[in-house]
């Protein structure tokens, strides 16, 4: 049974998603007057801000955020309920920020029962969110912590009160925003695991393909799982006299790292933004605000490089800086209309089956103390949680402030859904905040699972079913066309100069491999659709060469790790040309074969008929790390390149076959890299096409581990001058980069 989202509209000026565009245009134009006579009718656009302390005042306090339950005894710095109340005339709400771990639904829909009484704001107009700082108080129970029960009973009245002081703050304000990208302080801390160095989870299966916090420039892993959001975003409210009043940012920043009780960077990031803007004091403090952004597989470290050697004051004052700097080009207005509407979705929890619940019994059995003190008890002891609460119902918001659209989800949410939801809303910009109106855990996008590691592992921490992630996206989705009246944006691949020019040779097949979601490798000029088999990630970044400069998110390529794209459809013909890029991320002397990039055949043969091209490994040390092309499974015919290919580097490569003949181009040389004659032509072999590996069973275990991108199929040979002109399409620079570039510095 397919549960359908129940959707509460908080706004005046909310329409239904399916309204046909033709009317949903005149709907606009009909708000945009109303919101003209607004303002002409003296509708005043106002806003407070109030910060509450919450730090514990008892202690010892029971502290969660690591596998095992600790305590702390003293206060290092306070954490704090930082709430904002806004008010276009017709619609207030509120959105609240809270140095916490995590809230449970149950906590927070107290809080907004105790603050709409206080204040009369409707808790459907109530957005509460937890910073996630791994070193607050324990408000609610997480993997081998239990909640602290005396500071869970004071925090709805300490939270709902940072709200009514906010409402009673009210004053005429202005309101604007701004978005830089950060791409230094924010990086993906899920790495993908070569495959002969697999992890085993605590279930004793050797299935861990990715996981968090390698050690820095790690030589058992390939890559990052996923991209990062590295979007800042500042939504900012200003006196009419032009003080500032309140800032709310939004950063995918996980954590910084702090003894407890703390609010780690979040925390600190208000008191050094107000020094970046000189927010002076007045008789309202200024209350600078950092929300979590999509951080459920970012943080501060670039494993890539070198650790860097920073303290937690310098990170947040560094964020601060670059934060100060958006904040200095912001547009405000004298009014915007607010709009809120929550759906509530159920989903399953991915329940323990009954070797599992037998397994989990059995260690508890012999766990001979309360709370558990290994990683077996833990994980036992949850699957009896989800046993026991097979089911769940968690609550999603959308909010319009003006052209701004903001997200909540209960959930630890990877980089790649916060940047599905900001491609696809209506609103522009939008941001994400997660852990908002209660925790149910990581939501991996279904191809993660395959990947496995611990924010896959189930437990309370990330139960809930495959399909989590992309039914809360498209709720959210359907949330954002409600509250702004306006139909949500296509997820589009743009066309950037390489790609033009590989349009403009009329490829057969295109497949662009800058998925965000799905299965569905999209064949950009026809219907020859491909399929992503398990173990592939999507959205990692392209080559990095000018002619890929196209929209804000830069080019992307799908990251092959054990998974490969099939292509059933394609007819073997007598001439055929593939052109591509790839990323190799295997030591040359990992295996056999390093890496296999095409092949012929999509079934299931266990001998391997068709041309193949690879990467050379340890099975010819002469050989390891040169490009061969090989068919019929017959290594000893093989036609080799001179070339040693560098590990992690973006090359371009063209292959072209020609009855018996063959030719491979390396990186636009019009001269080939290899060339020569196989005895067999591919219209005697299997139908169809894979990428980033083959069918065949002999070979399976070469799929390669790196990266693919922007795919074209000819049916015809391909000549040396466009090759070569396609790869200067990619890499040399224009005027036009060079204005780009002085305008970005």
């Amino acid at each position: 049974m397919v549960l359908k989202p129940k959707i509460r509209r908080g706004c005046v000026n909310a329409w239904p998603s399916h309204v046909p565009m033709g009317v949903g245009l005149l709907l606009a134009v009909l708000l945009a007057a109303m919101q003209a006579d607004a303002n002409a009718n003296g509708h005043v656009f106002r806003a407070g801000a109030a910060a509450v302390d919450i730090s514990p005042t008892t202690f010892p306090v029971i502290v969660s955020g690591m596998f095992l339950e600790r305590e702390a005894t003293r206060l290092g710095d306070p954490v704090m309920s930082r709430a904002l109340v806004l008010d276009d005339g017709q619609t207030r709400l509120a959105i609240v920020v809270v140095d916490s771990l995590m809230l449970s639904r149950e906590l927070l829909d107290e809080t907004k029962e105790l603050a709409a009484e206080q204040t009369g704001i409707p808790t459907t107009r109530m957005l509460i969110s937890a910073t996630h700082t791994h070193s607050a108080p324990s408000a609610m129970g997480a993997l081998g912590s239990r909640a602290d029960p005396g500071y869970q009973r004071m925090l709805p009245s300490r939270i709902a009160k940072s709200i009514e002081i906010a409402a009673g703050r009210l004053q005429p304000a202005r309101i604007g925003w701004a978005v830089v990208q950060d791409s230094r302080h924010n990086h993906c801390r899920r790495w993908i695991f070569r495959p002969d160095r697999l992890q085993e989870s605590p279930f004793g299966e050797r299935n861990v393909r990715a996981h968090m916090h390698p050690p820095h420039q790690s030589p058992d892993h390939v890559g990052p799982a996923g991209p990062a959001d590295t979007d800042l975003t500042l939504l900012s409210l200003q006196t009419q006299a032009g003080q500032p009043l309140a800032v709310l940012a939004n950063y995918a920043m996980h954590y910084f790292g702090s003894a407890p009780i703390s609010a780690d960077f979040c925390g600190r990031f208000g008191g050094s933004l107000a020094k970046q803007i000189d927010a002076q004091p007045t008789e309202l403090p200024f209350v600078g605000i950092m929300s979590q952004g999509t951080s459920g597989d970012s943080m501060w470290p670039d494993y890539s490089r070198p650790r860097r050697k920073i303290t937690i004051e310098e990170y947040t004052n560094e964020v601060a800086k670059v934060a100060g700097a958006a904040y200095r080009t912001i547009e405000y207005h004298d009014w915007v209309p607010l709009g809120m509407a929550e759906a509530s979705l159920k989903l399953r929890r991915r329940t323990p089956d009954a070797a599992r619940l037998q397994w989990a019994k059995a260690v508890l059995d012999q766990m001979k103390q309360e709370q558990p003190r290994s990683k077996d008890e833990v994980y036992s002891r949850e699957q009896l949680y989800l046993h026991d609460q097979p089911q769940v119902e968690i609550k999603l918001q959308a909010v319009q402030i003006g052209e701004l659209g903001i997200t909540a989800i209960p959930n630890e949410v990877y980089g790649i859904t916060g940047l599905k939801l900001k491609a696809q809303s209506p609103l522009a910009p939008t941001f994400n905040i997660e852990l908002a109106n209660g925790a149910q855990g990581y939501i991996p996008p279904p191809e993660q699972h395959a990947l496995g590691g611990y924010t896959t592992w189930p437990a309370r921490s990330a139960g809930l079913e495959i399909s989590a992630e992309p039914r809360i996206v498209e709720t959210l989705l359907q949330l954002l066309e409600t509250v702004s009246g306006k139909p949500r944006q296509p997820a589009a691949d743009p066309v950037h100069r390489y790609a033009a020019a590989v349009l403009s040779s009329r490829p057969s097949a295109y497949w662009r491999l800058g998925e965000m979601a799905g299965t569905r490798a999209a064949d950009a000029v026809g219907e020859q659709h491909g399929s992503y088999e398990p173990g592939v990630a999507f959205f990692l970044p392209g080559p990095d060469a000018p002619g890929f400069a196209a929209g804000s998110r830069g080019n992307r390529a799908a990251h092959f790790a054990g998974g490969s794209v099939k292509v059933p459809q394609i007819e073997p013909c007598e001439t055929y040309s593939v052109e591509f890029w790839f990323w190799n991320g295997l030591p040359n002397e990992a295996r056999a074969v390093t890496g296999l990039l095409f092949s012929w055949g999509t079934g299931e043969q266990t001998q391997v008929a068709g041309t193949r091209l690879g990467i050379g490994g340890s099975a010819d040390q002469m050989q390891a790390g040169r490009l061969f092309v090989a068919t019929d499974g017959d290594a000893d015919a093989a036609l080799w390149g001179s070339t040693t290919i560098p590990v992690r580097t973006w090359q371009h490569v063209v292959l072209v076959r020609s009855g018996r003949t063959i030719r491979v181009h390396l990186n636009g040389n019009p001269e080939p890299e290899l060339s020569g004659e196989l005895k067999r032509s591919d219209t005697l072999g299997p139908r169809g096409i894979v990428l980033g590996g083959t069918a065949g069973t002999v070979v399976s275990e070469a799929h390669l581990e790196g990266k693919l991108d922007e795919v074209a199929y000819y049916e015809r040979a391909l000549q040396p001058e466009e090759l070569r002109a396609h790869f200067l399409a990619a890499t040399q620079r224009t005027d036009d980069d060079h204005s780009r570039e002085n305008d970005s510095r």
